[in-house]
């Protein structure tokens, strides 16, 4: 089969480091997955504080991954092992251009069953400031169905 679609629950952890003070997010979210030649997808929506909703759309290829979130946060993130990209956050209260290095990208994928590991390590200048450093943890399973 080429192409096909699985509901997945996703664990995702977000780390920045500020120099060594660490600030942490963490979100279990209901999700698709999708399998479409060389290519995984995952896709699912998050609930922000004000109750807003953030549609979040995840390519992974090999050694290459993007992140496009839309809603009322915008973002079209590249990640590309030893490469540098920029993009625009935008937000509520503003735009923030981000210039992103990626220093690894690590995924990891079962052949027996619909589920993985997605690690990536990366630095960012907000706004031209001191790079600060990053890491995503995401990690997703096939929901069991009863």
């Amino acid at each position: 089969m080429d192409s096909f679609q699985k509901n997945v629950q996703i664990n995702l952890r977000t780390t920045i480091d500020d120099g060594g003070a660490k600030e942490y997010s963490d979100q279990i979210q209901s999700g698709n997955y999708f399998r479409k030649q060389e290519m995984d997808v995952l896709m699912f929506e998050e609930k922000l504080d004000d109750d807003s909703v953030v549609k979040n759309l995840i390519t992974i290829q090999e050694s290459k991954v993007h992140i496009n979130r839309s809603g009322s946060v915008k973002m079209n993130q590249k990640f590309e092992t030893g490469r540098i990209s920029e993009n625009i956050y935008h937000h509520p209260h503003g735009k923030i251009h981000m210039e992103t290095f990626t220093e690894t990208i690590d995924y990891q994928k079962s052949t027996k069953s619909i589920e993985g590991r997605l690690a990536i390590s990366y630095t960012v200048k907000l706004n031209g400031q001191d790079k600060r450093n990053h890491k995503i943890e995401l990690s997703y399973k096939e929901e069991d169905h009863q």
